[in-house]
């Protein structure tokens, strides 16, 4: 596992060299630019310490990256995160009923719900929800991420937290308020992961059920559930576990669409309006802070299904 670990960290490491060498080039897009005028071995180590210090630069307005990204990246994180959750319970569970009904008609009924949901715009799917949830029913609020009438201090920048945080008697209303405005575009950013988490689970779970193990735990005369819960699921998550860590680039790629959509104070929208801007530092700043993250959340994934997977190890042992 320690040789799994490092070979790993070499390879985030390698990564992130090949990422600063973009961020630097889109520096140097604006040819009036110090980093343009300088050569560029020069300049790249020069940049590569300022990263290291965490120092993302400084914009033409004189406005600190650093700061900008740690205004807006908290809530992107919080979107994705409950994105992400509710692809993990609505699609696991879903995926293994397919999975165990392979071939039957509530394995096709699911898994072209699935091919359906993944074939239809974002941006329709969210125009759609937002005409009759929003404009129709009056449910759900059209934009933003909370009310402006609740005033509470962004210590984190993450809303339920700096809410869960506060000493304010509307704190009860601010939690429900902020819900609220979080239904829309989370429903519309987990939909992309939720038909991947299926498809995922469905072809693991019918890996899983025609193994010996399954046919002797039929045979103790254990119930359907006790199997599914035991056996099936206990041995279909863990080969899915590193594949689930790739479906956090495709989340935070859709997550500008939807926070343009939704109005929503990210990360996505900051960097959608730098790239209009033709802000080339803000541009590399978010595009640094986005790459960094997946990478990160990637090879934590991959150490996480080793760690519950032997078999990942042997495999990558195996290719040596």
């Amino acid at each position: 596992m320690w040789i799994y670990t490092i070979r790993r960290f070499n390879l985030f490491i390698i990564t992130l060299l090949i990422l600063t060498l973009i961020g630097f080039n889109i520096l140097r897009l604006d040819d009036s630019s110090a980093w343009a005028q300088t050569s560029f071995f020069s300049g790249w180590f020069t940049y590569l310490g300022q990263l290291t210090s965490g120092n993302l630069g400084v914009n033409e307005y004189g406005v600190n990256m650093l700061d900008e990204i740690l205004r807006v990246f908290p809530a992107t994180i919080e979107l994705c995160f409950f994105a992400f959750f509710i692809a993990l319970i609505i699609g696991t569970p879903v995926g293994t009923i397919a999975g165990m009904r392979q071939g039957k008609p509530m394995d096709t009924f699911i898994s072209s719900i699935a091919l359906l949901g993944y074939a239809m715009p974002l941006f329709w799917i969210a125009l759609i929800l937002l005409m009759f949830f929003s404009l129709q029913l009056g449910i759900t609020p059209v934009s933003g991420r909370y009310s402006l009438l609740y005033e509470f201090d962004t210590k984190t920048g993450f809303a339920f937290i700096d809410v869960l945080a506060s000493n304010s008697p509307y704190r009860a209303e601010m939690l429900e308020n902020i819900i609220q405005h979080l239904i829309l575009p989370t429903l519309v950013l987990s939909i992309a992961p939720m038909t991947e988490v299926i498809r995922l689970m469905r072809s693991s779970v019918s890996t899983v059920i025609t193994q010996n193990y399954i046919k002797v735990a039929h045979t103790k005369g254990l119930s359907k559930f006790q199997i599914m819960i035991k056996h099936i699921i206990r041995n279909a998550l863990p080969p899915i576990i590193p594949k689930l860590g790739i479906q956090l680039s495709g989340l935070f790629t859709a997550a500008i669409l939807t926070e343009s959509i939704f109005n929503w104070p990210g990360i996505g929208r900051w960097l959608l309006d730098a790239i209009i801007n033709q802000d080339f530092v803000a541009v590399q700043a978010g595009v640094i802070t986005v790459a960094s993250f997946i990478l990160f959340a990637n090879i934590l994934s991959d150490l996480l299904g080793a760690a519950v997977n032997p078999l990942v190890r042997k495999e990558f042992y195996a290719l040596k």
